[in-house]
């Protein structure tokens, strides 16, 4: 009769099976769950170890770099302090001097090659002249820069001498004297007040590049006061140089300061295709050319 209440088909028998085995999920499932998240705990904590001492280690190697810079400074504060400057003259000094004196090396050869390209040093304040002294440099030596005597005379008597040579050989013009622009060289214009080698050399030159000047005014274009040299030029039509733009070369235009390449492009190709020119009106409907421009170059140009 009790087989009755405990005998279960094997469909039953199954389900209880299955029941169970639930059942103990059930119960066991929070303690496997520790199981599976362990691993990536213990990851977690060697991620964190290795980001540690990582950081350590970057934080050294800065503290080392760090350090070697400002250590640096100090070792070269410290050398710098260790060198006593000493009287010395710079005309007959070595490297060896130079070098003991904190120089570097470098400089020391500019100083030989400043004596034998330049001379002496005549004066402490031409020793600033080296290349690549710096002015602390300078003013800490200038106290000990001793110059010998008998170099400073030798420079006064020669100084004086000079002095008296330019004021014997130096002549200028009187008011009322008028010379030709256009013929006066360097040494003719100098005479004339008011005119030195670098203005008179410029005027030259430039008289050159236009075929001599046809007005008083053009030396403005040289940044030069037309009003205060009026009264000594004068300027005869027959001097200019003209260009013939029948023959003349593009290099050849270019070469006046009036003309630029793409006016001289124009004049060319003008040429090949409608043949010769014959007046500057011909050019006037081009772009390259305006009224001002043509007038300008008028004296300077011939057609022959």
């Amino acid at each position: 009769m009790w087989k009755d209440f405990f005998y279960f088909t094997k469909t039953e028998r199954q389900g209880i099976i299955v029941l169970v085995v639930l059942i103990l999920g059930v119960l066991l499932l929070p303690n496997l769950f520790p199981l599976f998240n362990r691993p990536k705990e213990v990851d977690t904590l060697k991620q964190e170890k290795f980001q540690k001492e990582y950081n350590e280690f970057i934080a050294s190697l800065e503290e080392v770099e760090s350090h070697k810079k400002s250590k640096n400074p100090t070792s070269r504060l410290s050398i710098r302090k260790e060198i006593t400057p000493f009287a010395f003259d710079p005309n007959t000094a070595d490297s060896m001097t130079f070098l003991s004196l904190g120089l570097p090396a470098w400089m020391a050869k500019n100083i030989l090659n400043y004596r034998r390209r330049q001379g002496i040093f005549r004066h402490p304040e031409d020793f600033r002249k080296i290349y690549g002294l710096k002015e602390e440099q300078y003013q800490t030596l200038l106290p000990y820069i001793r110059i010998a005597e008998k170099i400073r005379s030798k420079d006064t008597v020669r100084l004086l001498t000079i002095q008296n040579v330019r004021k014997d050989t130096v002549f200028k013009y009187q008011p009322g004297t008028v010379i030709s622009l256009n013929q006066a060289d360097t040494t003719e214009l100098k005479k004339i007040p008011g005119i030195g080698s670098s203005i008179a050399r410029m005027i030259v030159n430039y008289r050159k590049k236009l075929g001599a000047f046809y007005r008083i005014e053009q030396l403005q274009e040289i940044h030069l006061k037309v009003e205060k040299l009026r009264p000594w030029f004068s300027i005869a039509p027959d001097e200019i140089r003209r260009i013939n733009l029948n023959k003349a070369s593009v290099e050849r235009m270019m070469h006046h300061p009036y003309i630029n390449y793409y006016q001289a492009r124009v004049i060319v190709e003008y040429r090949k295709k409608k043949g010769r020119l014959k007046s500057l009106k011909q050019l006037s409907l081009y772009e390259e050319f305006t009224s001002a421009d043509l007038e300008r170059i008028e004296p300077y140009i011939c057609y022959d």
